[in-house]
């Protein structure tokens, strides 16, 4: 089972040609089928696609335009909350309805910051969808409270760019080139009540959407190992039996845990590999040797087999492939 779906719905796409953007232009760089599933690889290039060829300010816009008749369904949970944290809590938790995505809530000291990350990003959020998912949030949250919120501050991946227009809208003080990209809140706003709080309505939605996430709850275990595999990754090939015993497992439950899931531990590896080697291939920092030795193979043949077998060409074809398609952008 590929759980790598991300929907990019023609309502969607309609608000965005609405706002100025170029969407058949973004659509046909990514390839994407009519259907508007598309897998997280081809949604960034939709979107990276559509930033260099849009309004710098379509995402942002986009956030504003969405109607509450128009949100998905983490969105409605959240919004109908009875106050801000339980909204926060509700959003993170139905957010893998929508896509393989997991938003993180970290509270340190007096404040708490809000992040979201693709199950199988293939390199950093382009730029415009960090600005729809972080104005996404904040409209959402102020549009609950009644009140005109305004984050401690901002982080933003990016080198600095944009820096009026972000400011503009987001009202407070933005840091670039950040280790995430984040909506960062003072703590004491978990309390705030929210205007929009259907209890009734909760009591309908609520059980509908743990039924539904259920399922995806159970998978949860792989993505568990590959969480596991990913972070032993630093040159060196993870056993097995190192990733079971800090799961807290014998080699032989994790071996029949992921066979009853239909998958196996090399595939398991193969795919964090095959992530990992995109995300790097996408980025001039790391060379292809660095490369095959992050990623724990033996020697740069080994890994350009490997890439071969993922991607039918070879790291530095596909490495060189990626800035090509760039510059035509």
């Amino acid at each position: 089972m590929n759980g790598d779906v991300v929907r990019l719905s023609s309502a969607v796409r309609a608000r965005l040609a609405r706002l100025g953007a170029n969407v058949p232009h973004a659509t046909a760089a990514a390839r994407a089928p009519s259907s508007g599933e598309l897998s997280t690889a081809q949604f960034f290039t939709f979107w990276e696609a559509l930033g260099a060829s849009s309004p710098h300010d379509v995402g942002l816009r986009l956030a504003m335009e969405t109607q509450v008749h128009e949100y998905d369904v983490s969105s409605l949970a959240a919004l109908h909350s009875p106050d801000l944290g339980t909204a926060l809590t509700k959003l993170a938790r139905y957010k893998r309805l929508c896509g393989p995505k997991d938003m993180a809530i970290d509270t340190t000291g007096k404040e708490v910051a809000i992040h979201t990350t693709y199950q199988h990003a293939p390199g950093p959020m382009p730029p415009r969808l960090v600005d729809a998912s972080l104005a996404s949030l904040l409209v959402l949250l102020q549009r609950g409270s009644g009140l005109a919120l305004a984050p401690k501050r901002v982080e933003l991946s990016r080198a600095r760019s944009d820096e009026p227009m972000l400011l503009r809208f987001f009202g407070c003080p933005l840091r670039f080139r950040a280790k995430r990209d984040a909506l960062v809140l003072e703590a004491r706003l978990l309390t705030t009540p929210f205007i929009t709080h259907n209890a009734d309505l909760l009591q309908v939605l609520v059980p509908s959407l743990d039924q539904k996430l259920a399922p995806l709850e159970q998978g949860s275990f792989v993505e568990q190992v590959r969480a596991v595999v990913a972070r032993r990754m630093a040159g060196e090939r993870p056993s097995i039996a190192k990733v079971a015993r800090e799961l807290s497992l014998s080699t032989r439950t994790l071996q029949r845990r992921l066979g009853e899931l239909g998958v196996s531990y090399q595939r398991v590896l193969d795919e964090v590999r095959h992530h990992a080697a995109l995300r790097l291939l996408r980025t001039d920092d790391v060379d292809v040797n660095e490369i095959a030795f992050l990623l724990g193979f033996d020697e740069v043949n080994s890994f350009t087999r490997a890439f071969r077998a993922w991607e039918g060409t070879t790291p530095n074809r596909w490495r060189d492939s990626i800035h090509l398609w760039r510059d035509r952008i």
